[in-house]
């Protein structure tokens, strides 16, 4: 890509061309972070049907162990990353590579991811019964201002 826009640049070099080549320029600016990380990750699927088939063999794998015909509640529960749990297992250096990890930085992390999760257990824990998260709630308001 950065040839591409090298090559752009030294083609088109005549006053009409300016406009076009800006907003190539604005357009591929964006590209770099994160966009080609298939590459640089050898265990992310490189195209989108192997993207597609990763996830419906872990939603099959789900389905088998739990029952369920649907796995939100799984994802809500374990995160978004959960359907790399099984990769990981796979890679042979995982165990150092973890082993590496402070437990500062794990304990940093565990509390960010469970700010993350929060969110989605508070809107489940409301549809299933909102008089009683409500009534929860109202309980720990007044417990902190000391009216019981």
């Amino acid at each position: 890509m950065q040839w591409l826009r090298t090559e752009i640049k030294q083609s088109y070099t005549r006053k009409e061309d300016t406009e076009m080549v800006e907003n190539f320029e604005r357009y591929t600016t964006g590209f770099w972070n994160g966009l080609f990380a298939c590459y640089d990750t050898p265990y992310l699927p490189r195209t989108n049907n192997d993207h597609e088939r990763f996830f419906r063999r872990t939603k099959i794998r789900h389905r088998r162990m739990t029952g369920l015909r649907s796995w939100n509640r799984y994802i809500w529960r374990s995160g978004e990353f959960v359907i790399w749990v099984d990769d990981a297992l796979k890679q042979e250096n995982l165990l150092k590579r973890l082993s590496r990890v402070d437990y500062e930085s794990y304990l940093h992390e565990r509390k960010g991811w469970e700010s993350r999760l929060l969110e989605g257990t508070k809107r489940l824990r409301f549809r299933k019964d909102p008089n009683l998260y409500l009534n929860r709630l109202e309980n720990r308001v007044c417990l902190l201002i000391g009216q019981a």
